[in-house]
């Protein structure tokens, strides 16, 4: 009676694996593309995602891979500190997220305010969006995020007067109608993934047509692999480069798990155990870094389209791994007819869908102290770089989170005979000293007070040092005792 179901098992993990590798494969060739370093890489670590981080045990049904959210970081550390360098990077990251799996750190992400990483997600999209728009003219983007923006209507300018520029532009755009229209065809069709859809269509067009546009540039897979060598292990007496570790360690982990918890709400299936996740994520990492490889991170395009294609089990992405490693063996030169401007194409889409939109407008309607933080992260990352833009965000959350705890009530009962009753209710901190403190000033100087400070949950050092100094100061003033209790 077991095999049956478990041959059924084997039938529907067979083909989401088919329809996982369609998605995976533009995507990992694109994520390398506008990350700066070959696209050899990006194959690599969506072989190491399948592979390994698809073999152990986390989450059944998500997916790993090369991401975009985090191409913008990887560009970065690329460009400041060589391509060598990355190798050593993405091997510590993966070590530190081994350890903090191990230490049972990995549902202390999920406590990371929601708003941040939607923030850093959308700020990451801008910067992708703005990045790859450059590379839909073949022009050559700005390093700074403020000069990306500043720079795009120079840049369409600049295209619109250049055929081979403007050729690009129209391959790029025309793939991206094809991705946002494609949701809408008969199931039929998309049975068919939307980004190999519209990449596929972009190739047949270029080479039908004849388009001077560029070509993905693929090499031997093996010729791709840079172990880090102990030169690039000694840079981290750098402290921007444990920075970037830190970064890419934050970001990596937060979005996997996040990953994990919206793809748990999609089946029935076990639900993810982070800590073991954050370890197999990690286990993944320290492979891609051995390699020299990206980064990976669970993505949800993969790992969605996993579970829309009845996936049952883990081997449905373990065998995308399987069909990633022949094709990157076997047919590499069909990655060669691939135009850039369509791979920018579908990065630009991907950026797209990093921000947030419904949540911005329901945060607008509901919390706008959230939409400030989302917001505030978002721009920063823009205009300053990613690690630094999440931990003005982190900083703006917890600041946000210990203004509204600190709540705390003054109720004054007069009953015009005997003291004056005052009772505090609520978290007493520095924060909301300025208010308490005004409301007790405006106390009748010449009556005595009974402050009853039993209903406070907290009253922290500062808050109880100025109530005292209030009560001398009161008693002074009116001669009148003021009894704190």
């Amino acid at each position: 009676m077991t095999r049956r179901p478990n041959a059924a098992f084997w039938r529907q993990d067979f083909a989401a694996s088919w329809v996982v590798f369609l998605v995976a494969l533009p995507l990992c060739v694109g994520v390398a593309v506008a990350s700066g370093v070959p696209a050899e890489l990006g194959l690599i670590t969506g072989i190491v995602g399948g592979l390994v981080t698809g073999l152990l045990p986390g989450s059944s049904l998500q997916v790993s891979g090369p991401a975009a959210g985090l191409t913008v970081l990887v560009f970065e550390a690329v460009h400041s500190h060589g391509l060598s360098v990355l190798g050593a990077v993405v091997l510590a990251t993966g070590l530190l997220q081994l350890l903090l799996g191990a230490l049972g750190w990995g549902r202390w992400f999920r406590a990371i305010s929601v708003s941040v990483v939607e923030g850093m997600l959308a700020g990451i999209g801008l910067v992708l969006i703005a990045g790859q728009l450059y590379s839909m003219t073949g022009a050559k983007a700005p390093d700074s995020g403020p000069g990306k923006i500043l720079g795009l209507p120079g840049m369409i300018a600049g295209a619109v007067g250049s055929a081979p520029a403007t050729a690009s532009l129209l391959l790029g755009v025309a793939t991206i109608a094809v991705l946002v229209l494609w949701d809408r065809l008969p199931a039929r069709v998309r049975a068919v993934p939307g980004p190999l859809a519209a990449v596929a269509l972009a190739t047949v067009a270029s080479l039908a047509l004849g388009l001077p546009v560029a070509e993905v540039r693929v090499g031997e897979l093996l010729d791709a692999v840079q172990p880090p060598g102990l030169a690039d292990l000694g840079r981290f007496a750098d402290p921007a480069l444990l920075g970037t570790v830190l970064a890419f360690t934050l970001i990596a982990s937060a979005e996997s798990l996040f990953s994990a918890a919206a793809v748990d709400r999609m089946h029935h299936g076990p639900r993810t155990h982070y800590n073991r996740e954050l370890m197999a994520q990690g286990a993944g990492n320290t492979v891609c870094g051995l390699l020299g490889a990206l980064p990976m991170t669970a993505v949800i395009v993969r790992s969605s389209a996993n579970v829309r294609a009845g996936a049952r089990t883990k081997a449905s992405r373990v065998l995308h791994g399987v069909w990633l490693l022949l094709f990157a063996v076997l047919l590499p030169s069909a990655l060669t007819l691939i135009p850039l401007p369509a791979l920018a194409g579908v990065l630009v889409h991907a950026g797209f869908k990093l921000i947030p939109l419904r949540q911005v407008a329901r945060l607008w309607r509901e919390r706008r102290g959230e939409l400030l933080i989302l917001a505030v992260t978002a721009v920063s990352i823009v205009m300053v770089n990613m690690f630094e833009g999440v931990l003005i965000g982190l900083g703006l959350a917890v600041a946000k989170s210990a203004w509204e705890a600190s709540q705390v009530r003054l109720e004054v009962t007069d009953k015009g005979a005997g003291p004056i009753q005052v009772r505090l209710l609520g978290n007493a901190t520095f924060l909301r000293l300025p208010k308490l403190l005004e409301g007790l000033e405006a106390l009748p100087a010449d009556r005595p007070v009974d402050l009853d400070l039993s209903g406070l949950h907290h009253l922290d050092h500062a808050c109880r040092t100025a109530l005292e100094a209030w009560a001398q100061r009161h008693g002074a003033a009116g001669t009148v005792p003021v009894t704190i209790t």
